[in-house]
């Protein structure tokens, strides 16, 4: 079982660095060489876990756990190069080689053109290699070195098609927003190591809970910058305005960064820290203020995009909003219950984004994507299911994931929380079905000149099919998480929580049917609040004015060099008293000796009179 374990991230390293090295020794591999090596490698990893859910099938609990070799040891700080598996990493493990293989047979005819094919592949392959470590580490260092890698590929796929600066600028504003958190992550770690002596996961958390009482100070700061490194790594407030200029590039990457991968390590960090955040509960009020607030935010701005990449980037920002929500309560099964449905319905989603853009010769804009239900009907009905499940329609997956968040806080009166949950809800319906009557039943205004490819669309119908029948938690996880019992909720709670869709996109049928979507605002104060929602809530330009700008005011106030006029001095008056003393040393007997004579006369009459 551990050699299952180790080939899991190792088949998806090995490719990349397959692929990535062999320019270097002239080697071009051609298209089905890649496209073997590529798929093949992530199939195999895919393999390993479904044989590893195989022989756990039937236990109720299980750990597996195991040290491949030693990484570091400098005194008592001894970190190797280990792997944890149990329901939790499981169920991670399984999204991302499931849902990265489905990306990765789609890529093969999105990508199919592309002249960079091979390098794309071994980015892409590095991206699934580094998020299948950051889920299987044992500790936090090796947990950071994942990290760090999915960060380092998200630039380098985000900015894939470079000769754009567009791309480029996209890839350099992830990178270094992510790294905000990121820092404060690494000082967490520090942190933690220098007040509990371990950096091993379950024996970190074991120590915090014996040496911590609940609300301690360090116990608080620890979780606060743990915290950090979620929030970046998430796109959560407020680090989140990196996430809808990700769309820069290709949309397998987006699929895979806002599906599978990056966007959910924050709260699987959290997730896999629950004990130490439950010593902390000014963290956890933390984690679902930031949750409630960024589900609201990135709802909101969603109503008036017209990108359709933009519009479920900040539907991603919303749902990882809802997860981070229902952590903050303690909701840990509900979360992750919600991380797999969305792991669903959102690559369908983005996928299915890409065949239409694919299809519409890179066309992006919704509004010029009109009447394409009978033109491509298998993408309409695979984006149908999936603004469904997004919506959280009855019986599909996204709805059961839903009503558990928004029932857990009902059950701790989190009134407020809930309202926040529910109005929510509403808008994503809303907006999810507004996308869907203006592509797929609006006006013609441009046909597709071209079919999607018939890798891209297989895809697709399995990954309908997990959104339909997604709604299925692991049992493993009501044992992992043993302080999070699962209830069944009133019938109350379930009416409301059928309504609030339903009645959301028999509205969003109704303002179709009125011409209300694409029209321009009337009203001042309507343009206003739509330039408002268009901006993201005019995050961008916040951060613009408080810190970008006056940067760049300095560095043009610094730009004669001032502080290295400092330094310049200093030598400068080196070279100036060198220059005056160096007068003494000129090689003349008569002036050392008369120096000479001079310095004991003045020192024997310093003497006498002293």
């Amino acid at each position: 079982m551990t050699d299952l374990l180790i080939l899991i991230p190792l088949f998806p390293l090995l490719s990349a660095l397959l692929l990535i090295s062999a320019p270097a020794f002239s080697l071009s591999f051609p298209k089905p060489l890649v496209t073997c090596i590529a798929v093949g490698s992530v199939a195999a990893s895919a393999v390993c876990v479904a044989a590893l859910q195989w022989q756990l099938n039937d236990q109720s609990q299980y750990l597996v756990q195991a040290t491949f070799a030693n990484w570091m040891q400098v005194g008592q700080f001894d970190i190797g190069f280990g792997f944890y598996l149990d329901a939790l990493s499981l169920v991670m493990i399984s999204i991302v080689t499931g849902v990265g293989l489905l990306i990765h047979i789609y890529s093969v005819g999105f990508m199919a053109e592309d002249a960079d094919y091979q390098r794309f592949f071994a980015y892409l392959n590095l991206f699934v290699g580094a998020m299948l470590t950051l889920v299987l580490a044992d500790n936090l260092i090796l947990l950071y070195l994942g990290w760090e890698g999915v960060g380092l590929c998200s630039y380098l796929l985000i900015g894939f098609w470079y000769r754009d600066t567009k791309n480029t600028l996209a890839a350099n504003k992830a990178f270094i927003i992510t790294r905000i958190g990121d820092t404060g992550l690494a000082l967490g770690l520090f942190l933690l190591f220098s007040t509990l002596g371990t950096l091993d996961i379950q024996s970190m958390q074991q120590h915090a809970q014996l040496h911590w009482q609940t609300g301690d100070v360090m116990a608080n700061v620890c979780c606060l910058l743990l915290l950090s490194g979620a929030v970046g790594k998430s796109g959560q407030l407020p680090l989140q305005t990196w996430l809808p200029d990700a769309m820069a590039g290709p949309t397998p990457v987006s699929a895979l960064i806002h599906a599978a991968t990056m966007v959910t390590a924050g709260v699987y960090l959290i997730a896999r820290c629950h004990q130490l955040f439950e010593l902390s509960p000014l963290a956890m009020q933390c984690v679902a203020g930031i949750g409630a607030v960024t589900l609201l935010i990135a709802a909101t701005a969603a109503l008036a995009q017209d990108y359709i990449k933009r519009i479920l980037a900040y539907s991603t920002i919303s749902q990882i909003g809802y997860m981070f929500l229902a952590l903050g309560v303690g909701a840990w099964s509900a979360a992750i219950f919600h991380l797999i449905a969305h792991a669903f319905f959102k690559a369908l989603l983005f996928l299915s984004a890409g065949a239409l853009i694919h299809s519409m010769r890179h066309q992006h804009n919704i509004f010029r994507m009109g009447g394409l239900a009978n033109k491509l009907p298998l993408v309409c009905l695979c984006f149908l299911i999936g603004c469904s499940a997004l919506a959280g329609l009855p019986l599909l997956s996204g709805f059961f994931s839903k009503e558990m968040i928004l029932g857990r806080l009902l059950e701790q009166q989190q009134t407020v929380l809930w309202a926040i949950a529910l109005g929510g809800a509403f808008i994503t319906a809303f907006y999810s079905f507004r996308l869907f009557f203006v592509v797929f039943l609006g006006r013609v205004t441009q046909l597709p000149n071209r079919q999607p490819t018939t890798t891209m669309l297989a895809p697709l119908v399995i990954l309908a099919i997990l959104a339909v029948f997604g709604g299925l938690l692991p049992k493993g996880l009501m044992v992992l998480f043993s302080s999070d019992p699962i209830e069944v909720h009133s019938f109350l709670v379930l009416l409301i929580t059928i309504a609030v869709p339903v009645s959301a996109v028999i509205f969003a049928w109704r303002q179709f049917k009125h011409g209300v979507f694409g029209a321009a605002p009337t009203s001042p104060v309507l343009q206003s609040l739509h330039r408002f929602l268009y901006a993201g809530w005019y995050f961008d330009a916040f951060y613009q004015t408080i810190l970008i700008q006056p940067f760049i005011s300095l560095t043009r106030l610094n730009r004669n060099d001032i502080i290295d006029s400092l330094s310049r001095g200093l030598i400068h008056g080196s070279a100036v008293l060198h220059s005056f003393f160096s007068q003494f040393q000129n090689g003349q007997l008569r002036r050392y000796n008369a120096s000479l004579v001079l310095f004991s006369i003045v020192a024997m009459t310093w003497v006498l009179l002293a």
